[in-house]
């Protein structure tokens, strides 16, 4: 892995505005909006249709996600915000309808093709929370996405070798559309070569025109429809018409440098880390003890119990009661934390009667922003899986998600990534699935003044999401760690089932070692996560990282 030394891109410092993201072209989308009088609404939008653009594998127009934020055009007038853009569930869906087409031979409808498909919710999104907070026209949001599609930019190495992979190929070479944008001659478009999608332009065209109507009615919307009925998938026009974000109230919890907010169900993210962040209360882990066998066993241990709450009780809050109420309840919280023997791990079985745990896939992406203003805007989107279900509608230019196997596909039966789920998250028509995506942005405690931003947090990673951004948070506000540490210090992960501690590769064996005669079940990873970060937690000044583990970038105002 380089080092934020050996790559200077990954880590600037600014006193203004300022966006990371996983990709150096969406980035400086960003900071231009910025630059043009926009806050960091305008630019998290521009940002957001930049990525469908330059990020495919997990940018989208086709996908869905999540938005936390701190925003108000003046200190007395700040709003903590949670915008839900998650796909749903089209009205044609059932809850048996995967184990059906498992039966009829189609192992994989909810990972590959048109069934695996959810409404899309990113447009809606993103059109809501430039309509709702920010301060430029649609249309010049909107603009250098517009032009990246039309123009066209460098392929990246990073999308050249995603799609250059055996199974991201195989699958998308089965759809005409996606083989001819992605594989020109039967191979993966080569890296430096311009990249030019003329479909999709258009596409964003109509959407700067006309609004959500460009997208969810008219040319695209039968595009898409078209699409669906030609490959057997089940969204109807009736499902892009009514599909609406939903502004939900964000999940708050104390932090020693004031107050986090995160997303509420449908993401399990704020609930968890409230959870584990209680719990850790209880470790009293010292600066001098940051990544010692005690730090990652108790971290491991509240973790497990965090994910034993939320695989059987999580899901979306308007189709089944989450419990958080108590789920939340500093008492509740108290006694789980006590449950923790300070050396020895708790075997899963004895927390839950059920092996169940998290579905998603780890291919998603994760952006910061902040202003000069000082609102701060946390995004978190996704396909789901690497390039979504593989399938780029005709005329219209973009991938649609496999958001659906998200959901309890099939109940005890493990998806591709080997994980369960319980009935909470089975599907309903017009239902969101649950998800780990966890955008976070930490305040101060406002006592004298208004709460002022003070980082910004987020990851992909599927699971790890929550538990990355955890042990981010926990670095910076506990430890006191510097940003560049927080982000590149060793990564550790636990769900609760399987019953194992993944360790990144750079945890000392003797780590490794000491945490096996704790009765931990160790498997070591390359790496966790893709952190896109922006703090000036005991700082003057922003100081943004783009993890090293990825390839993305720091741009500044």
């Amino acid at each position: 892995m380089k080092t934020n030394a050996e790559n200077p891109e990954v880590s600037r410092t600014a006193g203004k505005g300022m966006v990371v993201a996983a990709e150096a072209e969406a980035a400086k989308v960003g900071t231009d909006l910025l630059n043009a009088g926009g806050n960091a609404i305008d630019a998290a939008v521009g940002v957001g249709f930049a990525l469908a653009v330059t990020y495919p594998a997990a940018g989208n127009l086709g996908g869905g996600g999540f938005l936390v934020g701190s925003v108000g055009r003046e200190k007395s007038q700040v709003d903590s915000v949670a915008l839900d853009f998650r796909e749903v569930a089209p009205q044609a869906a059932t809850e048996s309808m995967y184990t059906e087409a498992h039966d009829q031979g189609k192992e994989e409808a909810s990972l590959t093709g048109h069934l695996a498909a959810g409404v899309p919710g990113s447009v809606d999104g993103m059109l809501h929370a430039l309509d709702r907070w920010g301060s430029l026209p649609r249309e010049q949001v909107l603009a250098p996405a517009i032009r990246l599609a039309r123009e066209g930019f460098a392929m990246t190495e990073r999308t050249h070798r995603m799609l250059n992979s055996s199974r991201t190929r195989d699958r998308m070479l089965r759809y005409r559309a996606s083989a001819d944008l992605f594989y020109p001659e039967g191979k993966a478009f080569p890296p430096g070569k311009i990249f030019r999608q003329p479909e999709l332009a258009n596409t964003l065209e109509l959407i700067a025109r006309n609004g959500r109507a460009g997208f969810y009615e008219g040319e695209v919307a039968d595009h898409l429809v078209t699409e669906m009925k030609r490959g057997g998938g089940i969204i109807r026009p009736i499902d892009l018409k009514t599909y609406r974000c939903v502004e939900r109230e964000p999940i708050r919890f104390k932090t020693e440098s004031g107050n986090a907010i995160t997303m509420p169900p449908p993401s399990s993210g704020g609930v968890c880390l409230a959870q584990i962040s209680r719990m850790m209360e209880n470790a009293r882990i010292q600066v001098s003890e940051a990544g010692s066998p005690r730090h990652l066993h108790w971290l491991a241990e509240s973790m497990r119990r965090s994910f034993a709450d939320r695989n059987t009780w999580l899901g979306d809050p308007d189709f089944v009661d989450c419990h958080l109420e108590r789920l939340l309840d500093p008492d509740y919280l108290a006694e789980k934390a006590a449950s923790i023997h300070p050396e020895k791990a708790t075997p899963s079985t004895s927390l839950v009667t059920e092996e169940t745990s998290p579905k998603e896939s780890e291919q998603t992406t994760h952006y910061s922003v902040v202003d000069k203003h000082g609102n701060g805007v946390a995004v978190t989107t996704t396909l789901n899986g690497s390039f979504g279900s593989k399938v780029l509608v005709p005329g219209a230019g973009f991938l649609l998600n496999n958001e659906m196997d998200d959901f309890t596909a099939r109940p005890g039966v493990p998806n591709l990534f080997g994980l369960i789920q319980g009935k909470p998250n089975a599907i309903a028509p017009g239902k969101r699935p649950l998800s780990s995506m966890s955008p976070t942005v930490c305040l101060s405690d406002g006592t004298d003044n208004a709460e002022e931003v003070l980082a910004v947090l987020g990851t992909p990673g599927g699971p790890t999401i929550i538990t990355n951004v955890f042990q981010v948070l926990y670095a910076l506000d506990h430890l006191k760690l510097s940003p560049e540490l927080a982000v590149t210090m060793p990564k550790m992960h636990h769900q609760c089932f399987p019953d194992r501690l993944d360790v990144e590769k750079s945890v000392p064996q003797s780590t490794r070692d000491l945490l096996k005669v704790m009765n931990h079940t160790i498997v070591t990873r390359n790496s966790i996560g893709d952190f896109q970060l922006i703090s000036r937690m005991y700082r003057s000044k922003w100081v943004g990282i783009s993890d090293p583990r990825g390839a993305g970038s720091v741009s500044v105002q």
